[in-house]
């Protein structure tokens, strides 16, 4: 599937800027200027088939590989929300590698210390958004996991991270688990919650900025009589909020009112890892740091874990996925089989030619 980035272009007076298209003919030079040929996507406001999207020429179009087109593009389903949801791809920078390695590391640095902020209470809401597989979920439970000693010693849980599918009344009951001071509830790519008028006016309520922040349920439930919760209670905890989602970027008006509000009342931190660069960068960077390939399980050498890097950025184009769990996925294949580990990487890692 081949797919280009419009730089500047527009559709029946429609201005397209950094948009990402599966392209389906080459540029064409017509009677009223050039034009390319794309597949519109009905969610993103065009209509579902094939447009002619009029472009200046071959320097507003640019190709675009498979891991650079952006993951929210490919991963985010806006059918369930029957909403208009548009995102944009990033825009490409003239930053050295050094630079874009200082400016994510930078990012992290300020991941860990909101984190450790939002246990001390400081901060009541963290909104963390991200490519998949950057490391911004290790980051939260690292920084949570290493700063709850006395926590484990009282044996009195203090935080969790929940993970997948959330209905409101189970968001309800788990608000109210941890609804006492200093305590955190980290949700981790729990989207269907943002598709939930229900589940977000509650998530909007423990995220107010007033000086109490009542949540209530005004409905019967023997899931709550059962469980002992009651039907209101004053949330005092901190949340974190963790999406491959860019919130800043939705274009549904229903869907981006929503995620205003959250973003309102939350600190927003984009850890701007994008493009394949970006990523490729990060993993490089976390490899570099030593703490990527775990001594105790690999006991790689330097020179091991350079392999390992390189082969994911010289094959980059052809990976699956590009992520630290790719690399960690290569480095038990480099365990496995010392001599054959590229070999078997090309088969399981990579995409069929």
């Amino acid at each position: 599937m081949s797919h280009v980035r419009i730089l500047k272009g527009s559709y029946r007076n429609t201005e397209i800027r950094n948009r990402v298209f599966q392209v389906t003919k080459d540029f064409k030079q017509g009677a009223n200027g050039g034009f390319i040929t794309v597949i519109g996507d009905a969610a993103s406001g065009f209509p579902g088939k094939e447009i002619r999207v009029k472009v200046d020429g071959l320097r507003s179009v640019e190709p675009v590989s498979g891991n650079d087109v952006p993951d929210n593009i490919m991963n985010f389903n806006p059918s369930t929300t029957n909403e208009n949801v548009v995102y944009e791809a990033p825009v490409d920078t003239n930053e050295t590698d050094d630079e874009i390695m200082s400016r994510v590391g930078s990012r992290f640095e300020i991941l860990n210390e909101m984190t450790l902020a939002a246990k001390e209470g400081a901060i009541r809401a963290m909104i963390v958004s991200g490519a998949p597989g950057v490391g911004k979920s290790y980051g939260v439970e690292n920084t949570l996991e290493t700063h709850s000693m006395f926590d484990k010693m009282t044996q009195v849980v203090k935080h969790e991270v929940v993970k997948g599918a959330m209905t409101p009344l189970g968001l309800y009951a788990k608000l109210f688990a941890f609804s006492q001071a200093n305590n955190v509830l980290v949700f981790d790519d729990c989207d269907s919650i943002l598709q939930d008028d229900l589940a977000l006016n509650i998530l909007k309520a423990a995220l107010d900025s007033g000086s109490r922040r009542r949540i209530c349920w005004n409905s019967d439930s023997s899931l709550l009589r059962r469980e002992g919760i009651p039907d209101s209670f004053d949330f005092k905890g901190s949340v974190i909020f963790i999406t491959n989602i860019k919130f800043d970027n939705v274009r549904s008006k229903k869907l981006k009112d929503h995620l205003d509000a959250l973003m309102s009342r939350c600190h927003y931190l984009d850890l701007t890892i994008h493009t394949t660069r970006e990523k490729l960068l990060r993993i490089r960077q976390i490899a570099n740091s030593g703490s990527l390939f775990n001594q105790e399980k690999y006991g790689f050498s330097d020179e091991q874990a350079e392999e390992i890097v390189s082969f994911i950025t010289d094959n980059a184009s052809s990976m699956r996925e590009i992520s630290l769990r790719m690399a960690l996925k290569i480095a038990d294949l480099v365990k496995m089989s010392p001599t054959r580990w590229e070999e078997i990487a090309r088969v399981t890692c990579m995409k069929s030619a």
